[in-house]
Order: C-alpha cells, then structure tokens, then sequence
C-alpha cells in the first residue's frame, strides 16, 4: 500500500510527539486539594496525579485574577504587556499564542470551556479559533450547570449537565479525532468550576453534607471537576494514549475569601500576597516522568508557552517572554529557578479616564454566551482593550511582587500616606507575617531596581512595541 510523504511525516508526528492537554480550574487556589491539607475536600484524581506525577509545589499564577492568567498561558508573557489587566479585558489580535505555534507544527488544536479573553463568536479577533485553536466549545465568560456555549463560533446552544463532564466529553472527542487523522492534539480544558455562583450537584454534594453553602456547593463543584479529569484520565488510558500524554493541572489564581477555609497564606484572590497566586500544579506524563517527584523549585503559568515550544523544539516568538522553560525541571535537572518572577496588578480603573481609543472596536467586543448571573442588567459579558501610545508616570501604579529563590518584595498599594514596600523570607515565613524592609534597604532597593527595569519593559509593550 502506497503513502504520500504528507501522510508519512504526519504518522510520524503522531507517533513521536506527545499529546499535550491543559487544564485549569475557576478560582481554584493552592490549599483547595486534598493532598495540600485540606480538611474537608475530597479530590482522589488530583492526589493521584500528584502521587504520580511531577507535583509543583510552588506553583504560581501569573496574575492573582483570572483572565489575565488566561493571556499569561497563551503567550509566556505577562498580561500587562498586551492589555489583559483584570477579568472582561481582551487579548489582542496580534498575540502570538501556544495555539498558533503547535497548530504550524502539525498539531490539531482544540479548547474547551471558559475562554475569557474575547468573545467566542465567529466574528471576534481574538476568539479561540482567531488565536490558534481548530475547533472550540467555549463560553466567554463563567459557566454553572447547564452551561451555554458556542461551537466555533456558531450560534449559542444550551448543553444541559455537570459542566466539568460535558468539556472532558467534548474534549475527549476532539482527542479522538485527532488520533483517527493520526494527529498530534493540543487540548486545553479550562473549567468553570469552582467560580462562583456555586451550584454543587449529587453525588458530589452528599459528600458534605455536614457542611453549610456556600461552602459546600463550592467543595462539591470541586469534586465533580476532579471526577472529569479523572473520566479524562481513564479513557485516555483506554486509548493507549495515556503514557505519551502531558498532562498539566493548575488553578487559574488564589482562593476567593470563601475558599480560604484553610491555607497557610496570606491574602486572596485579587492580591499579590501567596494567596492570591499560589495554585496547585502538576505535571503528568508517563513517558517522560516515570517515577513520581516533587519539587519546590518557583514556576508560573508564564512558563507553558516556552516549556512546549523546549519540549517540541519550536521557536520562542520573537518579543520579550515573562516565562521560562521547565523542560530542565521536568527531567529533574532544575534545583533553583535561575531568574526572579515578576507580579504586577495594573490599576486598570484608571486607563478609561484618559477617553483612549479601543484597541477592537466595540461591537467585536460584545459577549454572546450567557453567565449565571446579571451585571448591569445583562447576563452576557463584554470585553475592553484599549490602545496606549505612551508611557506615563502613574502607568506603573498598582499592586506588584518580585519573587526570588528565596525572598519575596511586595508593594502594597493600599490607601496610606505612600505605598508600603515590603520584604520577606518566604523560606522561613510563608504566611508573609514579618516585613524585613526595613532591616535589609539594600536588598529591598535592590528588588525594586528590577521591578521598575521589568515594569518599563512590559510598558514599552503595551504601547505596541512588539507588533512593530
């Protein structure tokens, strides 16, 4: 039987290059598993995983909210640099993302769930398909039970269920095709649970019974998402795909203050302090991680963009990146992360005041598929970005960290007389409880010289830099 050399080279592809999966909880921070301590929840998948796997210890979300988070993954680089300050802001158009790149490389590419960084209609710049992704069942926003989405583009249709089953469902016949074309795919998963409102579901919700909501809503959406990724694990290992799979599991930022039942961070959601960016993480991937490790080494959702493009030998897009690759820590040769990770909560509520002109224009920016709950009088969600020509002196206000092997500088933009810097010895203090700025200047000088040199560099981005 004869084969084209097309057909040959994608045999190939499929047969040597893994399938790569990504997924992400809504809201879900560090201490909201249960192999991290927590007293309640019951998530036997992800302490499988973590048994199992490569358990990132100090896992960091890029920005401590999530669309943001979202940008960071895409791209390698921090969200600032394009405009993607807090939840509803936009990606733009130009962005080169991790789609994009495996797609030129032969991989068929597919996202399933929460996008939130643009709208999903067909006519969007910065829909999934308009960013990389060959097909999509993707909501713009936040989904609950009986969720609407919209299948590459096309019209709104409501898919009643578990919304964690119904992505790993949809998600898994997309894997499936791929292997059928004998494809490479590349599938990111980002759920839309643990996000508020919480709507748990049985048998989830009997789980804890002994518990009041919202608490126990919140634990039983948790424990539904785990039995997906759990159904996802199962039948990856059906299809012989399992053992040359990456899988990778992270949150998307911190806890929200409901979520903090137990945790030894400090902060939230929406802060830069560990409880608002430390998240679970881990890393599956039998092929390449046989035996089970766990690492204390610093990582960041900035880093998955440039840990594929290492695994797969591809080029890192030429524009500054804000990650690293973890190809080294995956094969147990990284003991320290060799650059700082830099943190930074734009004060996003002052850049409609300047009347700036809209990066898309504003009808491309309006939501489509509906959320739970109303806002300004609508379910749907829209979506902002805006040109900025020019570095301002205020452009660097706002709440930032610099995280180093060892100690962490936070300035803290609290309402005071001058915002407060701070310093401390995450080795001995990870609850962030004694500020050593004043006992160590030259450090802390030291620290904010590198967060103003980085802050100038993401600046010069957003102004449109890169795409120059």
């Amino acid at each position: 039987m004869s084969i084209t050399r097309r057909a040959f080279v994608a045999a190939l592809a499929a047969d040597f290059r893994p399938n790569i999966i990504l997924c992400m909880g809504d809201d879900h921070g560090w201490n909201e598993t249960a192999y991290n301590g927590h007293p309640h929840l019951k998530t036997p998948v992800l302490d499988e995983m973590a048994a199992s796997g490569l358990r990132l210890d100090k896992f960091y979300s890029a920005h401590p909210n999530c669309s943001p988070t979202r940008g960071s993954i895409m791209t390698g680089r921090h969200p600032n640099r394009y405009g993607t300050f807090s939840p509803g802001w936009s990606t733009r158009p130009e962005e080169i993302t991790i789609a994009r790149i495996l797609k030129k490389a032969g991989y068929a590419t597919g996202h399933f769930g929460k996008w939130h960084l643009g709208p999903v209609k067909a006519d969007s710049p910065t829909s999934p398909g308009a960013m990389g992704f060959d097909e999509w069942l993707s909501h713009d926003n936040f989904y609950e039970v009986d969720p609407y989405f919209s299948r590459n583009g096309g019209p709104i249709q409501k898919y009643p269920g578990e919304s964690s089953e119904i992505v790993v469902r949809e998600a898994l016949g997309f894997i499936g095709k791929a292997k059928k074309a004998n494809r490479p795919s590349f599938t990111v998963i980002w759920f839309g649970s643990p996000h508020e409102p919480y709507v748990g579901t049985e048998p989830y919700l009997s789980r804890y019974k002994d518990l009041a909501d919202p608490l126990r809503s919140r634990l039983a959406e948790i424990s539904a998402m785990d039995n997906a990724i759990g159904e996802l694990r199962r039948q990856l290992k059906k299809s012989n795909l399992q053992q040359n799979t990456l899988l990778w599991y992270c949150g998307d930022n911190g806890v929200p203050p409901e979520g903090r039942v137990t945790t030894p961070y400090r902060g939230a959601k929406g802060q830069v302090y560990e409880g608002g960016i430390r998240i679970p993480g881990i890393i599956e991937w039998p092929a390449r991680i046989p035996k089970p490790r766990a690492t204390s080494v610093n990582a960041v959702t900035s880093d998955m963009l440039p840990t594929i493009c290492d695994l797969l030998s591809l080029p890192l897009p030429s524009r500054p990146l804000d990650g690293i690759s973890l190809k080294p820590l995956i094969d147990g040769k990284m003991t320290e992360r060799p650059k700082p990770i830099f943190f930074w909560e734009y004060a996003a509520n002052a850049e409609p005041k300047r009347n700036p002109e809209p990066y898309i224009r504003p009808e491309l920016q309006q939501g489509t598929t509906p959320t739970a709950k109303l806002q300004n009088g609508k379910y749907t969600r829209d979506f902002r970005n805006y040109r900025h020509p020019r570095i301002e002196a205020e452009d660097y206000a706002g709440a930032a960290a610099v995280l180093t092997n060892r100690h962490k500088l936070v300035i803290d933009p609290r309402p005071r007389a001058e915002r407060a810097t701070e310093l401390y010895d995450l080795q001995s203090d990870q609850g962030e409880t004694k500020d050593l700025a004043q006992a160590n200047p030259a450090q802390t000088a030291a620290l904010e010289k590198e967060l103003r040199a980085w802050q100038k560099s993401v600046l010069t981005s957003l102004t449109g830099a890169d795409y120059r």
